[in-house]
């Protein structure tokens, strides 16, 4: 049926421009000819010319075109043959007698042909854009700024300009090359540079603003991010050049700017390969799957062809949802998710006996500082003993990678949980040391941005609840990653591991938490501390100004990626280590108070906070 439509459909279209040979014929002879007469001669001509046209716009392919997208490939497709179609009929005139004062009518004749056939082809974009000029003159449309005047901004405008389901009304172009500036973009004016902005928004009463330039560096977005946060406009943009080279930019695929575009730094890339080399066909376990980042790994692990995927967690909502997601995502995935605590060590020794992981990536743990300060046992027997257990069972049942997740808040730490996390490096770096089959190592990072109990998503809440936004000190900076950078980094991380190593992730230069909270107010469309009130109310216990990614003992190697480093393994009395160990569960579980002194004994650097 579909078949028989587009026949019909070329056929009419063949008809038409037989019709419009004949009306450009006509109007030829009765611009050029005085006193014309057609006679058998002219039937003869026109007839040719018909027949001349639709071969020519046959192997030119004008036929097959969805006339709601022609554009400037059709219009010089039909150009081309209009023109072979003049000049054999130049040719034809030339032959015959007295045929020189014919040529003007053939010149005639192809002008007016490609013009009646360019509106017939153009009308529906022609009827479109009329349609849309009338409608801009219309109330209720949103005024729209477009940064950017490249193929992005082209392909955004025209969809603006085109569809009548979008209440946009393009109002300027800005373009950080000055050579632009004064141009039009499908009938819109560059008027400035991006330095504009704020000038611009507010002569024209632009509402939103959309940055169209996803080839540009993540610093120079940025930076036009912090220009256009300067208005009180929400802003949009691309998200990257693959929507480009997949023709897929549209005013759809913007999205809101998020605060990791103001980073300010390019996306973190890893080697593919490496990753899939040692994870594929293998039988792979995440303790604490469930999690910001144990959920990440296992989307970003189920994506390079495990053998098995085991996610452990002791939250089974948490569990749950991934479990779900994977299975949708994922259907061929051989999946299994447990309900289980890391901190029972009978319970690790049945998951490893029984289903064997060769690549343990170990997420399970108590994060939160302040609460860990008034639950020191708590983190005592689940980041540290939990992580004991587990590490002892992949050296034990001979896996072949385990990772751990640390943090930088394990180096000089003022908090009892990065105290912790120092003790797992310290086991990882021992049992590391000894093991004769299985790769170890901790991979050590700052912040990561959007994760659970992090300060963005806490920022949003205050923000939507209307304020204050609350900053524990005006002055306190941090080290962040976006969540899939981080895991990228972890799994890649895993191919270089050895000996209980402890990679540093470089995660760039750190952010002052204010001026997050800051631009995430502007972000919303509101002015900080005029809307949004920001209040500064003083450092938790166990807070830092500043974290630091290395201890004084330590230095950096580097590995084939740039931005994992090793950290120099510091000296430590590995039997001393255990025996301390066993006094550390003893009064963990006996719930003494003063634990964390032996907490000290093990990491000289931790302050204890008194407050």
């Amino acid at each position: 049926m579909k078949g028989n439509n587009k026949i019909i459909k070329i056929l009419i279209t063949m008809l038409a421009d037989a019709a419009l040979v004949c009306v450009s014929m006509l109007l030829a002879f009765l611009i050029t000819v005085d006193n014309p007469t057609f006679k058998q001669e002219f039937l003869f001509l026109t007839i040719g010319n018909v027949a001349l046209a639709i071969f020519m716009f046959a192997i030119t392919k004008l036929y097959f075109v969805v006339y709601s997208s022609v554009g400037l490939r059709e219009m010089l497709k039909l150009g081309v043959s209009c023109l072979f179609i003049g000049a054999l009929n130049a040719i034809i005139t030339l032959l015959r007698p007295n045929g020189q004062a014919w040529v003007g009518t053939a010149v005639v004749y192809t002008v007016i042909l490609f013009d009646l056939s360019m509106i017939f082809r153009f009308y529906k974009r022609i009827f479109s854009a009329g349609k849309h000029y009338l409608n801009t003159r219309k109330e209720g449309k949103t005024n729209v700024m477009v940064v950017g005047a490249g193929e992005a901004a082209h392909a955004i405008l025209k969809e603006m300009q085109t569809s009548d389901k979008l209440a946009y009304k393009p109002v300027c172009l800005l373009d950080d090359d000055v050579q632009k500036v004064g141009n039009y973009v499908m009938g819109v004016k560059v008027v400035g540079t991006t330095e504009d902005i704020e000038k611009y928004a507010k002569k024209y009463q632009v509402e939103e603003i959309f940055i169209a330039m996803p080839s540009a560096e993540k610093k120079r977005i940025s930076e036009i991010i912090s220009l256009a946060s300067k208005t009180k406009c929400e802003v949009k943009t691309v998200p990257g050049t693959y929507q480009i080279l997949n023709g897929k930019v549209s005013v759809s695929s913007l999205r809101k700017v998020e605060i990791s575009d103001l980073l300010g730094r390019e996306q973190v890339t890893v080697d593919i390969d490496e990753i899939i080399k040692y994870i594929e066909n293998k039988v792979v376990l995440v303790t604490g799957g469930g999690g910001s980042i144990g959920s990440e790994l296992c989307r970003q692990i189920a994506s390079h062809r495990p053998r098995q995927l085991i996610i452990l967690d002791i939250y089974e909502n948490n569990a749950y949802d991934i479990e779900q997601e994977l299975k949708r995502t994922h259907p061929g995935l051989n999946l299994l998710v447990l309900i289980a605590s890391v901190r029972g060590s009978k319970k690790m020794e049945d998951v490893f006996n029984k289903y064997r992981p060769q690549i343990v990536f170990h997420a399970a743990a108590h994060k939160h500082v302040p609460l860990m300060e008034t639950s020191p046992n708590e983190a005592v027997k689940n980041n540290v003993f939990g992580t004991l257990n587990v590490a002892r069972c992949a050296d034990k049942y001979e896996a072949e990678t385990f990772v751990l997740i640390s943090t930088d808040k394990a180096v000089n730490p003022t908090n009892i949980m990065g105290a912790t996390k120092r003790i797992c490096e310290m086991i990882v770096q021992t049992i590391g040391k000894r093991s004769k089959k299985t790769n170890f190592v901790a991979v050590r990072f700052g912040n990561v941005l959007g994760s659970n109990g992090s300060v963005i998503p806490l920022f949003k809440k205050q923000i939507a609840s209307g304020g204050p936004v609350t900053v524990t000190d005006k002055n306190i900076i941090r080290y962040f990653m976006t969540i899939p950078e981080a895991v990228s980094l972890v799994l890649q991380a895993g191919a270089y591991a050895k000996k209980g190593q402890i990679f540093v992730l470089d995660m760039g230069a750190p952010v002052k938490i204010y001026d997050l909270a800051y631009n995430l107010i502007k972000l919303s469309g509101l002015t900080p501390n005029v809307d949004i009130d920001i209040v500064c109310t003083g450092l938790r216990p166990g807070e830092k100004l500043y974290e630091e990614r290395l201890m004084d003992e330590e230095g950096l190697q580097t590995t084939p990626n740039g931005l994992i480093n090793i950290a120099r393994p510091i000296a430590l009395d590995e039997d001393a280590l255990f025996a301390t160990l066993d006094k550390l569960y003893e009064m963990a579980y006996a719930e003494t108070d003063d634990m964390k002194e032996l907490v000290k004994t093990l990491v000289p650097t931790y302050v204890i906070d008194k407050r």
